[in-house]
């Protein structure tokens, strides 16, 4: 079982420079997350979700504040920290045990240990007799299943998800959920998740972090004392799904307007494709 890492952010404040002119993206993010610890991330589009996994997993250091794992502060990139998101990125002319081997190409291990390391994953991720098979032989959950063994198999302190089922039909979506929390027990990490889906933030997370918009701020920490397996049809998780929904109504009680604003955009080298 990997070790997982306890993530502390504290005062974080994030700004872009849009037509010269300075745009506040994130404002006075603290929060903490316990070892082994499920933390779900909502909040409308534009209120810097995104923004902030580019933060914890050290694509961006441009920041006020600080984000310390296990007490010291990230620096860059690290095999410590794995990431998944909404688009599998799989590279089509490798099969899916090479695609998976591609997390340990920076490992610092023997390549009998990187194989069976791949192979635990691909069981992991029930996907046993798929080795050979390349990503236009897989389906779009089955793809992403390969992206999470992954970001898995350096056996990160923490792994972060970026809307990581968006792209997928609904059915496929509420299985992944499922395996996802099998994947979390198994492994014992910390895991983050943002997502619009409020349903699935409360069925994962063990507490529910809303955010809002503009500039991106936590508007409120949402626990959920619910056992697993939770049933989405229980009347307590109906109970906090809606009181998470709450935060995101209007004085009227009708849905908030969005953001007229659109959140400025910057790309990343290598195409990762993040939105703030």
């Amino acid at each position: 079982m990997a070790h997982a890492g306890t993530l502390a952010l504290r005062h974080v404040h994030k700004t872009y420079q849009v037509d010269g002119q300075p745009l506040p993206i994130l404002s006075d993010i603290t929060l903490s997350i316990a070892p082994g610890e499920f933390v779900s991330i909502v909040g409308t589009s534009g209120c810097g979700k995104s923004t902030l996994l580019r933060l914890v997993i050290g694509l961006e250091d441009d920041y006020q504040g600080e984000i310390l794992l296990d007490g010291q502060r990230i620096v860059g990139t690290s095999l410590d920290r794995g990431i998944v998101f909404q688009e599998h990125r799989l590279f089509p002319w490798l099969t899916v045990e090479q695609n998976i081997g591609l997390g340990l190409l920076n490992a610092p291990l023997p390549e009998a240990e990187k194989r069976a390391s791949v192979q635990r994953h691909i069981a992991l991720v029930g996907l046993e007799g798929f080795e050979k098979a390349h990503p236009h032989q897989l389906s779009g959950g089955m793809s992403q299943r390969v992206a999470i063994a992954r970001a898995l198999v350096n056996r990160p302190e923490i792994l972060l998800l970026d809307e990581p089922f968006g792209a997928l039909d609904a059915m496929t979506r509420a299985h992944l959920q499922q395996e996802l929390h099998r994947i979390w027990q198994a492994e014992g990490i910390t895991m983050i998740l943002v997502t619009h889906d409020v349903e699935e933030a409360v069925f994962l997370g063990d507490k529910v972090v809303v955010m809002e918009p503009r500039p991106g701020r936590i508007r409120r920490i949402v626990p959920v004392g619910l056992a697993h397996p939770r049933r989405r049809a229980d009347l307590d998780f109906v109970r906090i799904k809606d009181d998470v929904l709450r935060e995101f109504a209007g004085p009227d009680g009708a849905p908030a307007a969005p953001p007229l604003r659109p959140a400025p955009r910057t790309p990343l080298a290598g195409d990762w494709h993040f939105a703030i």
